[in-house]
């Protein structure tokens, strides 16, 4: 393709000659796009991203995490009664409101810890093959995150309160807190429906009495 450049540069015309180096210059340029193209294509398949919905988890995933959640609230719950039992046998002389907050401890250990591995209780195949990881327990805003709660609260006074029975009130901020949600998403949203009713009602009435005296004037 350069011979024949040069050679139309040297024998032929000066439109010739052009023509020739404008076709030459549009075959390069094409070759080059389409080697452009061919590169792209080899690496795009690399560089893409998976796609689908990110952040969710598998059942199998789920199953895991509540296993470990639970296996950690339980060595919560065996560490705060020794610790517990332990300070009040060798430094106290344990007396009947040590063994009844005690007992009012283990009560609510049981029945959080009983509701959690209830919720994420799987659920197996006959040959053993996962079915249902059941309940996330580390799901955000969940009824688990309440009772997780509240037993990292009730170890917190119960080891406080080796220091002073006075730490076991900080325990009403259990209740205190069961009562705020109650309000929030059930007791406040009930009673604003209720005192909103009324004025829908006025309002009718206002309108219907409008149509009558419309009615009347024609």
């Amino acid at each position: 393709m350069d011979d024949a450049l040069s050679s139309g540069m040297c024998t032929g015309t000066r439109a010739e000659a052009l023509e020739l180096f404008h076709y030459h210059v549009d075959l390069n340029s094409n070759n080059t796009r389409c080697l452009a193209m061919s590169m792209l294509a080899s690496v795009q398949p690399h560089s893409q991203q998976p796609k689908g919905k990110i952040g969710t988890k598998g059942k199998k995933q789920i199953h895991e995490e509540n296993e470990a959640t639970l296996k950690f609230y339980t060595r919560v719950i065996l560490g705060a009664n020794t610790i517990y039992t332990a300070v009040n046998l060798l430094f106290y002389d344990p007396s009947f409101w040590t063994w009844l907050l005690l007992l009012f401890a283990l009560v609510v250990y049981i029945g959080s810890y009983r509701s959690m591995a209830a919720m994420s209780k799987p659920v197996f195949a006959g040959d053993g093959s996962l079915l249902d990881g059941g309940i996330d327990l580390n799901m955000e805003q969940g009824m688990a995150e309440h009772l997780k709660d509240v037993i990292l609260l009730t170890a917190i006074v119960q080891v406080l309160s080796t220091l002073s029975s006075y730490f076991w009130y900080l325990w009403l901020l259990a209740p205190a807190r069961a009562l705020q949600l109650l309000w929030v998403n059930f007791l406040g949203p009930w009673f604003s429906s209720e005192s909103s009713a009324p004025p829908e009602e006025v309002n009718e009435k206002k309108q219907r009495r409008q149509e009558r005296r419309q009615m009347k004037r024609f």
